[in-house]
């Protein structure tokens, strides 16, 4: 039988419905039928929309390009070897391994979510969580929603309710955040109206005097934690601007951000980060911030302050919408017991250090002498090997928009393969059985082994291996 050419329809695809041939062809697949079939009728209503059907086997390779994607899509743990620790493309803070039994624990089981055990009545949800947030952060009182945009919206939707409408925030805070969301969208979206004082570089306690009046309904203060400002820059205490509220009456906020909730530079060699307990000292009366990053948690919103404040936010209808499920509150709670139990005491010290309570703050201690030797293990198994495999110096970061003055000394891998381009070599790694990422910089891929877990050095020079024998001959 003459093979037609790659214009005409083959009889196989006449034959039959094409859908099915082509499912036949694929055999079994890890992916559930109903997304395969979905995938395929895709990729043949794209082909007649070309008005060609190429042959049989490019067709079938098009279909498997496409599932591949598909399957690469799924939500799956990687390598992470960027040195960005708190990576928010990469899910941010990995949680414990005591994080991890208690989902595994109340993922698997009922649980007292909204059940009182004592009385055997309906209970508070998160009550316990509550507590203990509100003691690690000196509050008094504590509540969380499901991300840290989220507790900043139902605060602004909660405070403009009424007839004040306007928010005072100085021009120098007008912040953008992650996925190009931008603080003064974030508050037109809760209703709010934005009333700008000073000027990006120098604000004065007396811009947010003139401009409090009988429309105001809160100061929001937004802490710079993804850029930083130096120079001609001026702006007031926050001790200033709470004696301001508590005068003028109004409500005086202050979103945080970062989360840091221990002093982190005695964890590692950065600077410091105001802490939840340091800024209440100072007079504010709600502080909102992010559970998954340098807290080390699940994504939450946390809020915590003056009990009223707190209790009032909880009554609000919006509130249900933002609150946070079983899962996260499990996970959450397991972390604050964490830094509660002494494992993060107040001075930090070297035996204290090996015991800390997140994996970011364990990346954060680690000396760049116990990394250094950590690579010199995998470059000597990489040895003989078409690929040229050195150490080198790096920069780690905090990333998630923390901390941007902060680069911590690390160690890198730096790999060099022969014949093969590091774009295909960096493609290859991606499709790894455990995908390792990294980047590219001075004609070389690097490695950050200060976000790469010892426990994964196995599988990241599997992964390397295998990038490598694809490129042999």
């Amino acid at each position: 039988m003459k093979r037609p050419d790659h214009k005409t329809p083959l009889p196989s695809l006449r034959a039959i419905p094409a859908v099915e041939k082509i499912l036949q062809s694929l055999g079994a697949m890890d992916l559930p039928r109903p997304a395969v079939v979905a995938v395929v009728r895709r990729e043949l209503g794209a082909l007649r929309e070309e008005k060609t059907i190429p042959e049989f086997s490019a067709v079938l390779a098009r279909v498997h390009s496409a599932l591949d994607d598909l399957r690469r899509a799924k939500i799956q743990p990687v390598i992470n070897g960027t040195g960005v620790i708190l990576h928010t493309n990469l899910g941010r803070a990995p949680l414990s391994g005591a994080v991890v039994e208690t989902l595994a624990s109340v993922a698997a089981n009922y649980n007292n979510l909204e059940f009182n055990l004592a009385t055997g009545e309906r209970g508070e949800r998160a009550a316990y969580l509550e507590h203990n947030l509100a003691l690690l952060c000196g509050a008094e009182a504590a509540t969380v929603t499901n991300n840290c945009a989220a507790a900043l919206v139902l605060i602004l939707r909660h405070f403009t309710a009424g007839g004040r409408k306007q928010v005072v925030i100085s021009r120098g805070e007008l912040v953008q955040i992650g996925g190009g969301f931008r603080i003064p969208e974030v508050l037109e979206a809760s209703g709010a109206q934005l009333r700008e004082v000073g000027t990006t570089n120098k604000t004065s306690l007396g811009d947010y005097a003139k401009a409090i009046n009988h429309k105001t309904a809160m100061i929001l203060k937004v802490h710079r934690s993804n850029f930083f400002m130096g120079g001609f820059v001026e702006e007031p205490a926050t001790e200033e601007l709470a004696a301001l509220a508590r005068r003028k009456r109004v409500p005086f906020v202050e979103d945080l951000g970062s989360g840091a909730t221990i002093a982190i530079e005695k964890v590692a060699a950065i600077e410091h980060e105001p802490t939840p307990a340091e800024v209440l000292k100072r007079g504010v009366d709600l502080v909102c911030f992010s559970g998954d990053k340098l807290l080390g948690g699940p994504q939450a919103g946390i809020i915590v302050g003056r009990r009223t404040r707190i209790a009032a936010l909880k009554r609000e209808p919006f509130f249900r919408a933002l609150r946070c499920d079983k899962l996260i509150l499990a996970a959450l709670q397991t972390t604050l017991d964490a830094y509660l139990s002494g494992s993060a005491d107040a001075d930090l010290s070297e035996s204290s250090k090996r015991k800390l309570p997140t994996p970011v703050l364990e990346m954060l201690a680690v000396s760049s002498e116990d990394l250094r030797l950590r690579a010199e293990k995998i470059i000597a198994v990489l040895n003989g090997l078409p690929i040229k495999a050195a150490i080198g110096e790096g920069k780690a970061q905090l990333g998630g928009g923390t901390m941007p003055c902060s680069a911590i000394p690390s160690v890198t891998i730096d790999l060099q393969p022969t014949g093969l381009a590091l774009s295909e070599f960096a493609a290859r790694l991606r499709r790894a059985t455990s995908p390792v990422i990294g980047h590219i910089s001075g004609n070389r891929f690097k490695l950050d082994l200060r976000t790469v877990f010892p426990r994964q050095d196995g599988e990241l020079i599997e992964g390397i291996l295998s990038a490598v024998r694809l490129a042999s001959p």
